[in-house]
């Protein structure tokens, strides 16, 4: 049965999309008008006026970020900072961290690559064992064997909400209740997941999260945030500090702030800024729970279609599966689909390298074509894809 979203609006409201279909918002999607406009206005003015300026004049809508991520994620909005972009929100999270010889980490087969490089980081550096959990048999973290890797070692829970080379949705919320229970602090990369799923950081029980401006919530590059839960604050010291995050208080002594923009620094993108809470609150205005039903409609849509046409491998793991449909095929390489769907304005990607090294060197595959749909996209988007792919790989017979 179709959900009744406002479809006509979200076209409407996104300049161009007639002219292409754009199956790469896993990537970065298409901005809507108030938040492409909310962009260009506050540059202008900074052309206009001077940053400083700007940056006065714009006090309330740079502030507007922080009560409209508080609403995304049912938080405080002393909990939320921004940042330039996820993995930088990650990293802020992450490297407050104290590890020591012998800590573990448990994460997942899926986990995002840069994540994975930053834990070997720390592995060499101070001793931490890495644990990658395995999967239950949808290809989604074993919450049991998780419950089983439990012990006094285990110093921090990090995993991807949503992974990038894949339509899995791991159980976050299963996870959180481990970590409750086991007091162990909870890291969730909500990168792929933010602004295509509702997110209530205590329903999940995650401590941490950081996600991205550029993806499903439809905002401009160069933008992310990061949730951290109050009680946490205070016993992460960020890896770095300025006088935004902490006040010099004599030549020898500094006072770190009490709240989330600790982990933050001065010089900010701040037109990004005021035009990533225009996004957030154009999230909001339809429902995350309306944009995940139509999300995930649309790409069950084009994993039935895929299905149908032969020599289409599906590789989407996980028995909730998302907005992003991945593939591989007989005929042709991923990158050869990429670049001929490219000819015709149709837009993909594609998932290979470090990004999904360890999941992908535990499935045997190398690489394959990611199409992320999102909820301005049409079923007619879908049906032609489908059939533009199905003669490229028809003429390869």
């Amino acid at each position: 049965m179709k959900n009744s979203f406002n479809l006509t609006r979200a076209r409407a409201e996104t300049r161009f999309c007639e002219n292409i279909i754009h199956f790469n918002n896993a990537g970065s999607s298409l901005m809507p008008i108030p938040v492409a406009d909310a962009l260009h206005n506050y540059l202008y003015q900074e052309e206009r006026l001077g940053g400083y300026e700007t940056a006065a004049d714009q006090q309330e809508s740079l502030e507007n970020f922080y009560h409209a991520t508080a609403k995304l994620l049912a938080c405080g909005t002393n909990e939320i900072a921004f940042i330039e972009n996820a993995t930088r929100a990650w990293d802020m999270a992450f490297y407050s961290f104290k590890f020591a010889q012998g800590d573990k980490i448990l994460t997942t087969l899926a986990e995002y690559g840069s994540n994975v490089i930053a834990y070997n980081q720390q592995a060499q550096r101070y001793g931490v064992e890495i644990v990658f959990v395995p999967n239950d048999e949808f290809g989604q973290i074993d919450i049991h064997a998780l419950e089983n890797l439990i012990d006094d070692r285990v110093k921090l829970i990090s995993i991807s909400h949503v992974p990038t080379g894949g339509g899995l949705v791991n159980p976050a919320s299963a996870v959180g209740r481990i970590a409750q229970s086991a007091r162990i602090p909870y890291l969730l990369d909500a990168c792929q997941s933010i602004g295509q799923l509702p997110l209530n950081v205590d329903e999940i029980g995650c401590d941490m999260l950081s996600g991205t401006g550029r993806k499903y919530l439809r905002g401009p590059r160069g933008t992310g945030l990061l949730y951290v839960r109050q009680s946490l604050i205070e016993q992460l010291e960020p890896p770095f500090l300025d006088q935004h995050a902490a006040t010099l208080t004599s030549p020898t002594t500094y006072q770190i702030r009490g709240d989330a923009q600790r982990f933050e620094n001065w010089e900010q993108y701040l037109a990004g800024k005021a035009a990533l809470g225009v996004a957030i609150d154009y999230a909001l205005s339809y429902g995350l729970e309306a944009i995940q039903a139509r999300i995930y409609e649309l790409a069950q849509t084009l994993r039935n279609k895929l299905r149908g046409i032969a020599g289409v491998q599906l590789t989407d793991e996980g028995l909730e599966k998302c907005g992003i449909v991945t593939f591989a095929t007989t005929q042709l390489t991923p990158s050869a689909i990429q670049q001929r769907l490219k000819a015709h304005q149709v837009h993909v990607s594609i998932s290979e390298g470090s990004g999904s090294l360890v999941s992908f060197q535990h499935r045997g595959l190398t690489q394959v074509v990611r199409a992320s749909v999102h909820y301005y996209n049409t079923d007619q988007e879908i049906d032609y894809f489908a059939e533009l792919l199905q003669t490229m790989l028809s003429n390869q017979a």
